[in-house]
């Protein structure tokens, strides 16, 4: 019998994954679609690369999130159910901005969202970086 190193890895993402908080489960979707913006950043050209496919990704994430909290079964507070609504319309005006101009402040804004939100749902501040 050989040993596959991929299939340690996914069997420990996979299990990572069934055993961590709710929380902690939207944080790492969140730095996921930010690693990939954060790349599509660091590369930026006229046309991007993987900008589509990491807005896309991002977009799906937001949408999932504006749909959680307008749930009348949603026990978050109202006032914070607001402010992720807002912020999720933000990101997704700033996501159509991207794909018909595509500017990388835009992707910036993006980005810092996401960090943030990321460690707010860890329990941590921003760091000065994802504030800036």
């Amino acid at each position: 019998m050989t040993f596959n190193s991929h299939h340690a890895v996914s069997a420990y993402a996979k299990a990572a994954i069934e055993t961590a908080s709710p929380r902690e489960l939207e944080a790492e979707l969140l730095l996921k679609a930010t690693a990939k913006l954060q790349a599509v950043l660091d590369t930026w050209s006229d046309k991007p690369p993987g900008l589509s496919e990491a807005l896309l990704y991002n977009r799906r994430l937001w949408i999932v999130f504006i749909d959680a909290v307008m749930r009348d079964d949603n026990r978050l507070p109202i006032l914070v159910r607001q402010n992720i609504m807002n912020l999720g319309t933000f990101v997704l005006a700033e996501t159509f901005s991207l794909m018909t101009e595509p500017k990388p402040e835009h992707l910036a804004n993006v980005i810092r969202i996401n960090r943030g939100i990321a460690a707010g749902l860890r329990g941590r501040p921003p760091t000065a970086q994802q504030a800036a």
